[in-house]
């Protein structure tokens, strides 16, 4: 694999991170920051032309959940 894949993947991961981090902020935002409360997450990765479809699944919680 190419350094110019690996770099692009690097930078679109970034990216999927930055902005996931800022959705589930909004969210938490929206919902007045419930605080000791828990979520189920889950995102999916689906890349066209190469048949990917990569899924992962998390709790995210609040310390005192």
């Amino acid at each position: 694999m190419s350094g110019d894949y690996n770099m692009s993947m690097r930078k679109f991961l970034k990216q999927v991170g930055v902005t996931g981090q800022q959705a589930i902020e909004e969210g938490l935002r929206k919902a007045g920051s419930p605080e000791g409360g828990s979520f189920r997450a889950r995102v999916v990765l689906t890349i066209e032309g190469l048949d990917v479809s990569h899924e992962v699944t998390g709790l995210i919680k609040d310390g005192d959940a």
